[in-house]
């Protein structure tokens, strides 16, 4: 499925940089490894999970358009260890239509309280705010993919 799929013609979607969460109105047709964060020229997909922090976390999970799914994690954690490269991997699988990141739990506990996180690892799929699925446990990428496939939101925005 494209990112432009049952997209209106000149659509676009807020997407939040990597790295400090600038937020980008990006044209739906434009959504790929070519996009760019309109402030630092520097792409705004990386195939990769994104390190949320308190000050990134709202402008990820509630202001972007793009459906964000949540490792909840810890470093002490060894099944959240052992699941990470699959993580990884799943968010190169994923974008654009989807943004990976990962949250550390003990770095960022009230966030954690905010979303009653009882174990790790946790996925929660969020979208504008809202959960929209969630899971606990080590998966494998395949996995990974395909949950994240079954809980997508139909439409974009």
């Amino acid at each position: 499925m494209s990112a432009d799929a049952g997209a209106a013609p000149g659509a676009v979607q807020i997407v939040a940089y990597p790295n400090d969460g600038a937020m980008n109105r990006v044209p739906v047709k434009r959504l790929g490894p070519a996009a760019k964060c309109g402030t630092c020229g520097h792409s705004l997909f990386k195939g990769s999970a994104v390190a949320l922090t308190a000050a990134t976390f709202d402008r990820h999970a509630v202001k972007a358009d793009i459906p964000l799914v949540i490792d909840f994690w810890a470093a002490w954690c060894g099944p959240c260890r052992t699941m990470s490269p699959n993580f990884e991997a799943a968010a190169a699988k994923l974008e654009p239509r989807v943004r990976l990141a990962k949250l550390d739990t003990e770095a960022q506990p009230a966030i954690a309280a905010r979303y009653s996180i009882r174990g790790i690892p946790c996925l929660i799929l969020v979208h504008k705010g809202r959960e929209i699925a969630r899971t606990s446990g080590v998966m494998p990428t395949a996995a990974i993919v395909a949950w994240v496939e079954q809980h997508l939101p139909s439409s974009p925005a």
